[in-house]
């Protein structure tokens, strides 16, 4: 087919959009492709619908290869089958709640498990049904606090959510290796740079989890790579390598110090050393202090908050994701100024274990607080410290978490070296989710000895108009835009840059012959532009490969441009077969 972009309903812009941070907001506006409506929600324009289209054809198929079915649920959900599963509670703030005139309450769905799940269960009664995996493309919607980088952290988004359902855990982990392979050859044939991190289930629940993420230094999301072999992380997912455990005999007792000028770590162990206290025959480092973070905990369907203890080295700051993720799927806050004002025993800045195990209050360590590891911390009175505080003689924590931030250079597990920290978009998310959601849902299932059995689910999730803007934020140079042909919306662009009539004419012709062999191509046909501007657009929108009709065509000759490639000159009668041989390999 033929675009003549003298029709096309475009209007590209020279100056960046003035809310854009990043390249992929900066350039997908300009080029025209989204068009902002309200914060974190943008319309598709026709070059941007059709790059959009070019994704979810490339997913479809790699879905279809791997046997899966698609469906399509509504977006307008009822509350009901959410109740069944805590989540609408569970996803707070985040979701989008409605009633409808009748006072009834409905939701925007963020995601469908719900719907997968009792689906299965109404139309499903036998083994003999199973393996299934159905899938579907549709608009999610999330209440993003702080919506930003365009259609990279939108309110309304695209996705492609597919789940398995198998009679068994051999069944589901095989479901679960298929798409992975899957994700794959997606993410290959779209020409993405990607790594696929362990990470952890949160809200979704279940067992196994890998997250795929774009390679960019925008990216909102921290991984770490280790320095030997092949571990690769979500920071969330990371488990810290424990301390050493050490013999609590013989060391010296715990001692309450006057700290009139110890208000921070670093000017706690300024006046440790100025009194020469000691910890392993050296003087006393941040990473000897030991910080006590003092949060509130809400559990699903719990209306009261707990307060918790978060133990860490003072050498460390707590890594909120980090900490939501480890008590997922419970809700957390740190504990507020109200809340110290209703606990006489929590003084701030001075809160230690101890006083927290006194008054019945939940501790959890970071996992280098073993037994025998000596600390200073807070001696619950203000301006007061207690050196020498041991680890499973002083103090017991009720548990271990995952809660400090992660360093460059921390240990990698497995004797694999140090790690190394980058950031990265999320651009999928696997799950052997089990039987969470079709237990919820009592969906019984007959085997094939003729009792009830409950199937098991994996849930794999792509995020299809993400992916538009990792392809920019990965792609791109100070001109514009660089699609891979699997997403150009056009393969080629074919520019009149000659004035002359004649050269007009065949610029024409060379679009007829190029979408005779079936490629889409667009036609700049615009006669009063003045082929600077065409060349500037050209490279702005990105296709793949430009067919110019310049000076040169009177003698003969035109020149093909590979988008962030060379530009070579051929003759005119050899440019439609040049082309093909391009991009058909």
């Amino acid at each position: 087919m033929i675009t003549h972009l003298s029709t096309l309903f475009l209007r590209t812009l020279r100056e960046d959009p003035a809310d854009a941070e990043v390249p992929s907001h900066k350039l997908l506006v300009r080029a025209g492709y989204i068009r902002r409506v309200a914060p974190g929600i943008y319309s598709w324009l026709p070059l941007g619908l059709r790059a959009l289209r070019n994704i979810e054809k490339v997913v479809r198929e790699e879905m279809d290869a791997i046997g899966g079915q698609e469906l399509l649920f509504p977006g307008l959900l009822p509350r009901e089958p959410y109740e069944v599963t805590y989540r609408w509670t569970e996803y707070g703030d985040s979701l989008f709640r409605l009633k409808d005139r009748k006072g009834g309450d409905y939701l925007l769905g963020p995601t469908h498990e719900e719907m997968f799940a009792s689906t299965v269960k109404d139309l499903y009664n036998s083994y003999k049904d199973f393996p299934v995996t159905l899938y579907q493309i549709q608009t999610k919607y999330r209440d993003e606090e702080r919506p930003r980088a365009g259609i990279l952290r939108g309110r309304e988004f695209v996705m492609k959510d597919s789940y398995s359902f198998d009679m068994s855990d051999q069944g589901l982990e095989e479901s679960y290796n298929r798409h992975r392979a899957a994700y794959q050859r997606i993410f290959d044939r779209l020409g993405i740079e990607y790594v696929i991190c362990r990470a952890t289930s949160g809200a979704m629940g279940g067992s196994a989890s890998e997250e795929f993420l774009a390679v960019s230094d925008n990216g909102e999301d921290t991984f770490v790579r280790a320095s030997d072999g092949e571990f690769a992380a979500n920071v969330e997912a990371v488990i810290t390598q424990p301390g050493e455990t050490r013999s609590i005999e013989g060391l010296p007792e715990a001692v309450v110090h006057e700290t009139p000028v110890a208000e921070t770590i670093d000017t706690l162990v300024e006046w440790a050393n100025s009194i020469n206290v000691r910890i392993d025959d050296r003087g006393v480092a941040a990473a000897d202090t030991l910080k006590c973070i003092v949060v509130k905990v809400r559990e699903p369907g719990a209306t009261e908050w707990e307060l918790t203890g978060i133990l860490v080295p003072g050498d460390r700051e707590v890594d909120i994701k980090r900490l939501e993720a480890s008590l997922e799927p419970a809700e957390v806050e740190l504990a507020s100024e109200a809340d110290f004002a209703a606990n006489p025993f929590l003084v701030k800045g001075y809160v230690g274990p101890i006083g927290l195990s006194r008054n019945g209050v939940r501790v959890l360590a970071d996992p280098r607080v073993v037994t025998g590891t000596s600390w200073i911390t807070g001696a619950d009175e203000r301006e007061r410290h207690v050196v020498g505080l041991v680890a499973g003689r002083d103090f017991v924590p009720d548990g271990f978490i995952e809660a400090a931030e992660i360093r460059e250079g921390d240990p990698a597990p497995a004797g694999q070296g140090t790690l190394t920290l980058q950031r990265g978009i999320e651009i999928g998310h696997i799950f052997q989710l089990g039987r969470k959601y079709t237990e919820a849902f009592d969906v019984q299932i007959l085997d094939e000895n003729g009792k009830r059995a409950v199937p098991t689910m994996g849930s794999y999730g792509i995020g299809v108009s993400r992916l538009l803007a990792v392809i920019a934020e990965q792609r791109h140079d100070e001109a514009g835009l660089n699609w891979p042909i699997e997403v150009a919306p056009y393969q080629v662009h074919v520019v009149a840059a000659n004035k002359d009539a004649a050269a007009m004419e065949a610029a024409g012709r060379f679009a007829d012959e190029l979408s005779a062999t079936g490629l889409d191509v667009l036609f700049d046909d615009r006669a009063k532009v003045s082929p600077g501007v065409k060349f500037k657009d050209a490279e702005l929108l990105g296709m793949p490969y430009t067919l110019v009709l310049g000076r040169g065509y009177a003698a003969g000759t035109v020149e093909v441009r590979v988008r962030g490639g060379e530009t070579v000159e051929i003759p005119a009668e050899n440019a439609v077969d040049t082309l093909l041989g391009l991009i058909r390999g």
